[in-house]
């Protein structure tokens, strides 16, 4: 076997991903390392039980020389968010071993989604790079921030995928725009100033800022995202289409089309401001984020060391 860049390994599983698969592939997972011993220098499995424990099982691992997350996006937020309660020097390398419904992370590190075996040849024979985190009001994010009608279908997938819904990734996200955007909505009012200019005023649908490219199981709301260039990339509406139009931008979303519309945005920041005078959807890799009246966007270039193939 090629060298691993493994080391010591804890692996954070959350036994309900993937509607209830996170604990067999927490056990396939179990017997890959056992049997592939030279893949890391010893490991150790530990299961989450409730929203938080990942964060704080990773907070404490800084004995480790990587931290593997097996879930969703939503597991690999919160172990993200605990790694970064270490210090830079002691912080564990990151690995995921994606079992979700959306797997959007995934798709930025091209690591295979819902394959246990799949993803752990793709780490020990992968290697290390830094990547960009965003922070949001103290919250880190691997992935995407965002606010409006996007944030709204966003939460609305996870409300559905807890009462078991049979549709996950980009069935499901589709669905729930569909019938949110078939509403129509006529945006929600907020001042937004990027990396220090002149704030402009705008009625939002969609405001998003982005580490990678997609979100909602694959929906490329900003095609030219990376996680490696140091910046986010912000996407967001500068008039309000008719609902017809918006429906049409909704489905242009999934190849990243919509950003050819002459009403869509699309830039790279390295910081921003935006404020609301209203309650509005706010989400952060698929999880609700209490509503401020102001969040403070950041990008932190290099802040994590990411296990890719």
């Amino acid at each position: 076997m090629a060298h691993s860049p493994l080391g010591r390994t804890l692996v954070i599983a959350n036994p309900a991903a993937h509607s209830g698969k996170g604990a067999t592939g927490a056990e396939f997972a179990r017997h890959f390392l056992t049997s592939y011993a030279s893949a890391t220098k010893g490991y150790e499995i530990r299961l989450t039980a409730s929203m938080g424990d990942a964060v704080n099982i990773a907070a404490s691992a800084a004995s480790f020389d990587s931290v593997l997350a097996l879930g969703g996006d939503g597991v690999i937020h919160e172990i993200a968010n605990g790694l970064m309660k270490i210090a830079p020097d002691r912080r564990p390398a990151l690995g995921i071993i994606p079992m979700g419904s959306g797997n959007d992370y995934a798709r930025t590190l091209g690591m295979k989604p819902n394959n246990v075996e799949g993803a752990l040849a793709q780490l020990v024979r992968g290697h290390i790079m830094p990547v960009e985190l965003g922070l949001v009001n103290g919250e880190y994010f691997i992935e995407t921030l965002s606010f409006g009608l996007d944030a709204a279908i966003a939460l609305d997938t996870t409300t559905r995928r807890a009462h078991d819904t049979s549709q996950e990734g980009e069935a499901l996200f589709f669905t729930s725009g569909l019938r949110i955007l078939s509403a129509g909505s006529k945006g929600y009012a907020c001042s937004v100033s990027f990396d220090g200019e002149k704030p402009l005023e705008l009625r939002e649908l969609i405001l998003a800022f982005q580490v990678g490219p997609t979100y909602g199981g694959g929906f490329k709301i900003c095609p030219d995202a990376s996680p490696i260039d140091g910046k986010l990339t912000a996407c967001y509406n500068s008039k309000i289409p008719s609902i017809p139009r918006l429906l049409t931008l909704f489905l242009l979303a999934k190849k990243g089309r919509h950003v050819n519309s002459n009403i869509i945005k699309q830039r790279h920041l390295d910081r921003a401001v935006v404020t609301f005078s209203e309650p509005v959807p706010v989400q952060v890799d698929g999880e609700e984020l209490p509503y401020a009246d102001k969040y403070e966007v950041h990008v932190l270039p290099k802040a994590l060391r990411v296990i890719m193939p």
